[in-house]
């Protein structure tokens, strides 16, 4: 089983490649957002820890649970809190990764087990998978999908784009790249080729 990890910046359009591998392939779709929501439920270190951040105020909902938006907002307004939460999170996350690959290996039941994460480069994963990805489209294209999708503004997109890595950084840190500007049936295609040379 080979364990890839999926990166790409906003409007690449990481998600219809992560269906597209789900849909064809002998594989299981990971994606950090989810891992990192799951370990700030109740019941979780990462939630007790979180909480007990020292918040300016309770990030906590009426029913118990951590209320993500507010969380957010918090968060984005303070590098301080930003970093003691990433502190907590990244690591929390990773440990659930690792151990559900290694379960997954010890079942010999997939082929291919793919993580996508915003952060994959920064966060380190380039040193556990055993193969980086990068989602690539052009800026034009991504523009319109993030204007289309998300309804940003011309000037959102561009200092959305601005502010995360470049096109060459993505390249120098990924073994593949897979130019998502096009169609699915031109993604999946080069999906096909990628993991036939990979057998």
């Amino acid at each position: 089983m080979k364990f890839i990890g999926i990166t790409g910046g906003i409007g690449a359009g990481k998600s219809t490649v992560l269906s597209l591998l789900k849909e064809n392939f002998n594989c299981k779709v990971l994606l950090a957002d989810e891992v990192a929501a799951q370990l700030m439920t109740k019941g979780h270190d990462c939630f007790d820890q979180v909480v007990a951040l020292p918040w300016e105020e309770s990030i906590l909902a009426s029913n118990g649970e951590i209320d993500r938006p507010k969380m957010a907002r918090l968060m984005f307004s303070s590098d301080e809190m930003r970093e003691k939460v990433n502190a907590i999170v990244h690591p929390a996350v990773e440990k659930e990764v690792l151990n559900q690959v290694q379960a997954e290996k010890e079942k010999h039941n997939i082929e291919y087990f793919f993580f996508e994460a915003a952060l994959l480069i920064e966060c380190g994963y380039g040193k556990l998978v055993d193969e980086m990805w990068y989602i690539f489209a052009s800026p034009e294209i991504r523009a319109e999908r993030l204007a289309a999708s998300r309804g940003y503004t011309k000037e959102r997109i561009e200092a959305t784009i601005a502010s995360q890595r470049s096109d060459d950084d993505f390249r120098k840190h990924c073994q593949r790249v897979i130019d998502n500007s096009g169609d699915k049936e031109s993604t999946l295609a080069q999906l096909k080729e990628i993991l036939a040379s990979n057998r």
